[in-house]
């Protein structure tokens, strides 16, 4: 997770980018600001154009702009990239500036935006704005509405941001090929009026998933569901940060989703609200309150709570999902005695380790070597052990003393007395329990159809 040094360090890596563009600011084409690192930055005031209150790319960042005539410009370059999806691993992916997924683009209603990409990918590509209500032309479907963007060449994408909400960025060009190596990133419209729909805090991810075998770096791009790395901004826990707050925060959550599948996204502690979807912004009369919601693929939604103070996990409720590289294909070794064969594995790999005979959760401690470049399947600790996470997962951390605009990591939460689950350690005296069928030597036989059954 993040820490002070590397937070300071980043941004001010940060601001320096912010500063180059203006260096250029009487070039053609807007600089290209890059930012490599993993860490999440700072929130970009807004110096220039209408006033806004800026987002907080969770482990990512905004792309900085020039104004140029009344006009907000952006340059954005596809170019392969180097993403650390955690703390020991490192994965080949495409992206945007320097990481995948790319900067979040953040402009307010009734901007005229123009935005120049450069295409450094080794095949041709386009930009699709998702969700945004632009001239046709502008759409990016390579082939539709423009011809594709060749390797080395440079498009002009330019349109008035018409409504607020929540949108996304991704080519339409190998659109298959080009998102399952990480191409995309958030678009953020404001509201004209800044007091409209205006919280404390705003964060913003994406959903996206991998499929990278142990012991190599790059995805493979065929894979339609099988992924083993679900991440949020190509990042899974415990590579992702925290989300923090401060007490009675009015704290909104956008999420898009760019993967294969849908991801109930489940927040502990205080219930939500669902205030923007695809479409727009949610009247307060339309709202109910949740604890978790299916965002489908293709989708956005911004959630909304007020925070109270603890740590409340936040993650997507498929399970498979909150873990990091494992088999799928694995028998269950539940109530199995492996010693004898341990024993005999040992003599030919001296480090192997029984799993699976009491369930999985000794993977969150265990320590056997592993393959290269590949993490652990659930990993992470927390003030009380092992947390048995990994994937898309995450923390909201809520603590009273945060200050406003300050997003570093408070550390554990510190429980007020009698607030902390405790150990029972009375008498257990034996349930009384109804009759029922109970497993016996003969619940392992297997009896094969006699005749009758071809058709099976």
């Amino acid at each position: 997770m993040n820490n002070r040094r590397n937070f300071i360090r980043t941004a001010g890596a940060t601001m320096l980018g912010a500063t180059a563009v203006s260096r250029v600011g009487a070039a053609s084409l807007p600089e290209a600001v890059i930012q490599t690192s993993p860490d999440m930055q700072p929130p970009l005031i807004p110096t220039t154009g209408r006033p806004y209150n800026p987002v907080v790319t969770l482990n990512g960042w905004t792309l900085p702009w020039r104004m140029k005539n009344g006009v907000k410009e952006f340059h954005l370059v596809a170019e392969p990239v180097v993403r650390e999806i955690a703390p020991g691993m490192k994965v080949n992916l495409w992206g945007y500036n320097g990481q995948s997924p790319g900067p979040t683009i953040e402009v307010v209603e009734g901007d005229r935006i123009r935005i120049f990409v450069t295409n450094k990918l080794p095949e041709e590509t386009t930009v699709h704005w998702h969700g945004v209500l632009l001239p046709s032309g502008m759409d990016g479907v390579s082939g539709l509405t423009q011809p594709a963007i060749r390797p080395g060449k440079t498009f002009v994408y330019e349109f008035v941001l018409q409504r607020s909400g929540t949108f996304m960025y991704h080519p339409h060009a190998d659109e298959m090929t080009q998102m399952a190596m990480g191409m995309m990133g958030m678009f953020i419209v404001h509201p004209k009026d800044p007091r409209q729909m205006k919280v404390d805090r705003d964060f913003v991810f994406l959903l996206n998933a991998y499929d990278v075998d142990p012991g190599s770096a790059t995805p493979k791009v065929n894979t339609m569901l099988d992924f083993n790395l679900w991440t949020w901004n190509s990042r899974a826990f415990p590579g992702i940060d925290p989300l923090v707050a401060r007490t009675g925060d009015r704290v909104r959550i956008r999420m898009g989703n760019l993967t294969m599948t849908s991801h109930p996204i489940h927040l502990h502690g205080p219930h939500f609200e669902v205030t923007g979807t695809d479409g727009g912004w949610i009247p307060k009369t339309a709202r109910w309150p949740e604890v978790t919601t299916d965002v489908a693929v293709g989708r956005m939604r911004a959630i909304e709570f007020d925070a109270l103070a603890g740590d409340w996990a936040f993650h997507c409720h498929k399970a498979h999902h909150t873990m990091n590289a494992m088999g799928h294909d694995v028998p269950t070794m539940i109530g199995v005695d492996q010693k004898d064969v341990a024993d005999k594995v040992r003599k030919l790999i001296p480090d192997y380790m029984v799993m699976g005979e009491r369930g999985m959760a000794d993977m969150g401690e265990m320590e056997m070597p592993l393959p290269d470049n590949t993490l652990p399947m659930m990993t992470g600790q927390g003030p009380f052990g092992a947390i048995g996470m990994g994937g898309m997962f995450s923390v909201v951390k809520v603590r009273d003393d945060v200050k406003p605009g300050d997003y570093k990591d408070p550390g554990w939460y510190k429980h007020p007395a009698k607030t902390l689950a405790y150990e029972y350690t009375g008498g257990l005296p034996n349930p009384a329990r109804a009759a029922g069928p109970t497993a016996d030597k003969t619940t392992l036989i297997v009896r094969k159809p006699m005749g009758g059954h071809e058709g099976h």
